[in-house]
């Protein structure tokens, strides 16, 4: 597994991987058996699988929450060894961002909403980033998880009106034993908080078949101890994010 930690040198692996085909799995660390569910998908589906490692500063709305994402880069290189990945990207961000972050992608109607409607400039970090990563390494596929459904939406948004040649593929989310979806925060649950926190998901997918409103679960799961940021339909989707302790909790179900 090589180990790249400068943009000159992610784009000279790419120019000596030559016609090969590459899928690209861009995280932010801390991995979990979710991020490998991704990295097994490429690893299957294309000649070499990659990973970037990169905590975006750029979308962050509260320096806190940026100060406090988990960091576990040994174990996380480690998991990735074992997986059989042939590459990983560990940018700085000076690399990342040369220009000072002048330049960027914005999206200019679903990124206000839902998530975005209360972090604002969050999902220009996230597409920036994303674009920058998918022009750096040209993968012929990348890969997102559905659990981050609105970024999925956006992203894909992006690679047509930019006429990008990678396919963006979207993979069902992880879930502990308990329904709860794996997220890099999960750790930073409190036990109680975690004992609660798979709730969500089983209101969720209840409301669903039991056709209930967005109102109606949103009561339920304040009743349950949770802040409820949002409840929404969207693109056949019900949407939720709530904030559980200090831990901001996102998840979706199909929505008929």
């Amino acid at each position: 597994m090589r180990v790249v930690e400068s943009v000159a040198g992610l784009q000279a692996a790419r120019r000596s991987r030559g016609a090969d085909d590459c899928g690209l799995v861009p995280t932010m660390g801390a991995l979990h058996e979710g991020h490998l569910s991704l990295v097994r998908r490429a690893r299957a589906e294309n000649s070499e699988a990659w990973v970037s490692i990169f905590v975006n500063p750029a979308q962050f709305d509260d320096p806190r929450d940026l100060k406090s994402y988990p960091g576990t880069l040994d174990a996380d290189l480690g998991m990735l060894r074992g997986a059989g990945v042939d590459l990983v990207f560990l940018p700085r961000e000076a690399d990342i961002y040369p220009d000072g972050y002048r330049y960027r992608v914005t999206e200019t109607e679903l990124s206000l909403k839902f998530c975005g409607a209360g972090r604002p400039g969050h999902f220009e970090g996230v597409l920036t980033i994303v674009l920058k990563l998918l022009m750096l390494a040209r993968p012929r596929r990348a890969y997102f998880g559905e659990k981050d459904f609105q970024q999925l939406r956006l992203v894909e948004g992006m690679t047509r009106a930019f006429f990008l040649d990678t396919e963006i593929v979207p993979c069902e989310p992880m879930r502990e034993s308990d329904g709860l979806a794996m997220s890099s925060l999960n750790r930073l649950l409190e036990p109680p908080e975690r004992e609660r926190a798979p709730v969500l998901h089983r209101l969720l997918a209840r409301s669903v078949t039991e056709r209930q409103s967005t109102d109606a679960v949103a009561a339920e799961l304040k009743r349950a101890g949770f802040a409820v940021e949002y409840i929404e339909d969207y693109n056949g989707r019900r949407l939720a994010a709530v904030r559980l302790g200090r831990v901001r909790l996102i998840d979706n179900v199909a929505h008929p």
